[in-house]
């Protein structure tokens, strides 16, 4: 038996004792902690390199993946190197590290890491366990996500993983934790199809031209089981419209995960992040709203998002069949999922959901209605428009920014009027303010009617309320007085412009003759002479020496005359 003190697991935040027998290797904490062990048979292959506190030993298992023991000196390689050779038939291989500091190599796959190699060197290695997420950033860039731990606790040596790293256990253990990397990858290559057999086509057969990037970004999914290859799809939804992040996305259902699929974004989320779920009819009484929470939220570049907001149709039904057998239905998810669902698909969707992830759904509380009687009441966050639900225990905005407020976080309420008297008249905003110096929420633009409901809610949930609002109506009669006046005015306004004919009351017409027999001939009698009739004589005698020439060299002349 060979005996190691200081040795890291997996990056673990406390050292331990490793020891090395013919039957295999064990890892020990300190204190009370859990031992981990490794089966010789397990061990695929091991190299040794320069790590962070010293050299490590990295292996390569068959059930856990790659495995870090690191903390060893320079002079415990030939050690170590007998100890593998001589009980396990594996060859410890020294591999030495890039150290020129280049960003730019090439990318390799290997059986459980990715690996960026600069001159043959690996630069640096990403176990595919800590992968949660792939996407195309661009047309030659694709991003990958990285799995975050439920805390800083969670490490690799904790609980009865032992030292198996998946799900972000690993970066855990560090304070500072990588999130995402992203990799520009130019150019095309050269796909070879598969035939019907599965071998590979021959050089000069049926090749087709591929984007570089998309090649990785498909391989790496593969790798890491993203998507397709993380299970048997249980159920899928096409083309669901998302409020949160904005787009559609089509949902595919697995055993511990489901999957958005999108144009642009891909992303894979465990059932674990999901914290809450909440079924909300929109008060136009044609949509339904589901809202999940998830815990770490998703990300899309910088923008987090910690909440799903998806929208359906109330009246849209949907038939599905479950890809599950009757003896899993029945011994797994008994009372919990059908194998067949006809109904609404809101209420499909919220189903599934609620039979995999084991969590209640939130729907509004029954004591409020609002005054049009609904769960929802319009009003703004900032620039932003949307619905405010009152809870049993929370209030809840959405669509964006999608905002939970815990009703035993919650200090007091302040009803208050912003505007002039004729805005303050039709709207009120109330500002949530949270305990212990948490911030405060402003809800602006909420319709004066549904004052009443919100504060009989605010009354029974016993919720400390403060009324910056007029009391008397003084301001709501001068308001509405105002709004009267200048609704008359614009009917005086369109009664009265009747423009110069209102004139006609103040001055007589001296030259009019209510007696006189002549009277104007119309456009249709045959008296009637058109008033361009002497122009075009005129027109017509312009060439001519005659008369009307010297008329019309005259008229100017009367003009001055009559000016002067």
């Amino acid at each position: 038996m060979e005996s190691f003190e200081g040795i890291y697991l997996n990056l673990s935040k406390q050292p331990g004792r490793t020891r090395f027998a013919e039957a295999g290797l064990a890892w020990k904490p300190p204190g009370t902690g859990e031992t981990f062990t490794l089966d010789s048979s397990q061990l695929v292959q091991a190299q040794w390199s320069r790590a962070a506190r010293g050299y490590e030993v990295k292996i390569l298992s068959r059930a856990d993946g790659v495995i870090q023991l690191d903390g060893f000196q320079p002079e415990d390689f030939e050690r170590i190197g007998k100890v593998f050779k001589n009980w396990y038939s594996v060859n410890l291989e020294n591999r030495e590290h890039a150290l020129r500091g280049w960003n730019w190599g090439k990318a390799e796959f290997g059986k459980a890491e990715l690996s960026f190699n600069v001159q043959s060197r690996p630069a640096f290695e990403i176990p595919y366990t800590e992968i949660s997420n792939t996407n195309l950033a661009g047309k030659n860039e694709v991003s990958v996500d990285f799995s975050l731990p439920a805390n800083g606790e969670e490490t690799g040596t904790n609980g009865h993983l032992g030292g198996s790293r998946k799900n972000g256990r690993k970066s855990g253990a560090a304070r500072d934790q990588l999130v995402e990397m992203r990799f520009y990858i130019p150019g095309t290559v050269t796909k070879k199809e598969k035939k019907e057999d599965g071998e590979d086509v021959s050089d000069g057969e049926d090749t087709e031209e591929q984007n570089a990037a998309n090649l990785f970004q498909e391989t790496l999914m593969n790798k890491a089981e993203i998507g397709d290859v993380a299970g048997d799809n249980y159920a899928s939804f096409q083309d669901i419209l998302h409020l949160t992040p904005r787009g559609r996305f089509d949902i595919d259902m697995y055993e511990k995960s489901f999957r958005l699929r999108g144009k642009t974004y891909d992303y894979k989320i465990q059932y674990e992040a999901i914290k809450k779920f909440m079924l909300l009819p929109k008060p136009d009484d044609v949509h339904m709203l589901i809202t999940v929470g998830l815990d770490p939220p998703l990300r899309q570049g910088q923008t987090r998002y910690p909440f799903l907001v998806m929208q359906f149709k109330r009246d849209e039904e949907i038939v599905l069949d479950l890809n599950l057998t009757e003896e899993v239905i029945e011994g797994k998810y008994k009372d919990k999922l059908k194998s067949h669902y006809e109904a609404p698909i809101a209420t499909v969707v919220s189903d599934i959901f609620r039979g995999l992830t084991n969590k209640k759904i939130t729907k509004p509380s029954t004591s409020f209605t609002s005054h049009h009687g609904q769960n929802g009441v319009k009003c703004s966050v900032k620039a932003n428009e949307g619905h405010l639900y009152c809870l049993d225990k929370a209030f809840m905005f959405v669509p964006k920014p999608a905002t939970y407020i815990s009703i035993e976080n919650v200090a007091s309420i302040t009803m208050s009027r912003v505007g002039g008297a004729m805005a303050a008249s039709r709207t009120f905003d109330i500002t949530v303010t949270m305990k212990g110096g948490a911030g405060e929420h402003q809800f602006s633009n909420i319709n004066r009617e549904e004052q009443g409901p919100l504060e009989n809610f605010f009354r029974a949930k016993s919720i400390k309320t403060k009324n910056e609002m007029i009391d008397d109506s003084s301001a709501i009669i001068a308001a509405a007085m105002q709004d009267a006046e200048l609704a008359s005015s614009e009917d005086d306004r369109v009664v009265n412009n009747r423009g110069s004919a209102d004139e006609d009351d103040e001055s007589v017409d001296e030259d009019f003759q209510a007696d006189s027999d002549s009277d104007p001939a119309e456009e249709y009698d045959s008296d009637h002479k058109s008033s361009g009739s002497d122009s075009d004589e005129e027109m017509a005698d312009a060439d001519s020496d005659g008369p009307a020439k010297e008329e019309m060299v005259e008229r100017p002349k009367k003009k001055v005359k009559t000016s002067k």
